[in-house]
């Protein structure tokens, strides 16, 4: 019997999902575990791997964006009627121009797998499907209010567009439409927003302006901590970056003050036993953050070795979904590209981000003499939810003892 093959949740923040490539044609035999197609999610590019047996006989969309639970593909004996099966459904495949606000479904496996079942997408105890739910958005209807004629009592498109014939739809609360500014045409190029980048968009925005964010900057003496990376690089197996000794640094001070090791869940604040740091990297889309899990008991050659591996792998969109999830707290550096001093927005459910800035040179005071010394700023975002202003201070006191006696990160 011919499966309906439906867009499944990949991630745990995954709304939509864009297909980049099919890596089956349609007539082409599929056995359980066969990767068919490649799907872009919020977080990376994911293969989807078939879970039955049969021939691909249908693709619904070559490719473009389907919100969660939308038709992708038919999977069924060779021959096999499939016109019928997705008929009866009444609802194709909502893509990208279909589609103006995909609704959330139904609780799906977050694994890579293809998945097979009926598309009930429920908001508020509402049965409804994707494109219906879309389509009341556009026209301002309230679900509540419309008798659904699918299975179980489902919404679907015609009693949306039933509604819409009788003239009775329920005005329901928009975004402000954003109007572009005047331009001729030549004069600019607009680029797709890519599922990562509203996901970035999304979660920061619910970050900045719903935790009461604080933020405290410390300026640290680097002089010993580049004597020591100098020292160390003569006999170490890998070339160690100030950023290794920031993130180890890091990590032995968050063993003495948990608080800043917490994360925001919403009824409950987790104290986390285990120090995860999650990594910002820059890629082509925007901003991913693997994460180096137990830093604090491993050495810098293998936080140097394993933040190289990571950074490679989030630029050609390879991490995996184990790699992006579990921080507990998260290290932004962008002393790399010259900047001296920033602030962060904390990386959900982490309480804390620490920023950092490059190392400069700059006249100051030793033993009342003026000399040339390397200062580096960092700047601690913390969420007042969770940290309290001294505890903040406690930890950035720490971190700056640390680099400022570097040796202390060897013992």
């Amino acid at each position: 019997m011919a499966e309906v093959i439906r867009m499944p949740r990949i991630s745990d923040t995954m709304e939509e999902g864009t297909i980049v490539a099919w890596l089956k044609e349609v007539g082409d035999a599929i056995e359980a575990g066969d990767t068919i197609a490649e799907v872009e999610t919020d977080k990376a590019t994911m293969e989807l791997d078939s879970y039955v047996d049969g021939f691909l006989l249908h693709i619904e969309v070559q490719e473009g964006t389907v919100p969660i639970n939308g038709v992708i593909a038919v999977i069924g004996e060779e021959g096999e009627d499939w016109k019928g099966l997705l008929d009866s459904s009444n609802e194709p495949a909502a893509t990208k121009s279909e589609v103006a606000a995909p609704a959330a479904p139904a609780e799906q496996p977050a694994s890579p797998a293809l998945v097979s079942n009926e598309s009930v997408a429920d908001d508020d105890r509402i049965k409804a499907s994707p494109l219906a739910k879309a389509m009341a958005k556009e026209s301002g209807i309230d679900l509540a209010a419309v008798a659904g004629s699918g299975d179980n009592g489902r919404i679907i498109k015609r009693d949306i567009e039933k509604v819409m014939s009788n003239g009775a739809a329920i005005p329901q609360p928009t975004q402000p439409k954003i109007v572009a500014p005047s331009a001729e045409a030549g004069t600019y190029i607009d680029h797709p927003v890519s599922n990562m980048r509203k996901t970035i968009a999304r979660r920061l925005g619910e970050s900045k302006f719903g935790a009461p964010h604080f933020y405290l900057t410390v300026e640290i003496d680097m002089d010993n901590a580049i004597k020591l990376r100098k020292q160390l690089n003569e006999v170490a197996p890998t070339k160690l970056s100030f950023n290794d000794l920031v993130i180890k640094a890091a990590s032995v001070s968050l063993r003495k003050h948990p608080a800043i090791n917490s994360s925001w869940l919403g009824d409950k604040i987790r104290e986390n036993k285990e120090v995860n740091i999650g990594v910002a990297v820059a890629v082509d889309d925007g901003l991913m953050v693997p994460v180096v899990r137990k830093a604090d008991i491993k050495t810098l050659s293998q936080i140097n070795t394993e933040v190289k591996d990571l950074a490679g792998k989030a630029k050609d969109k390879r991490l995996g979904m184990d790699e992006m999830q579990g921080n507990t707290f998260t290290i932004s550096n962008l002393g790399m590209f010259g900047i001296e001093e920033f602030t962060a927005i904390i990386n959900p459910p982490d309480a804390c981000i620490l920023a950092v800035g490059g190392i400069s040179q700059k006249p100051v005071v030793k033993n009342g003499e003026i000399v040339v010394g390397n200062r580096m700023k960092v700047t601690l975002s913390c969420d007042h939810r969770v940290v309290d202003g001294a505890q903040g201070a406690a930890f950035l006191k720490d971190f700056k003892t640390i680099l400022e006696d570097p040796i202390r990160i060897l013992v």
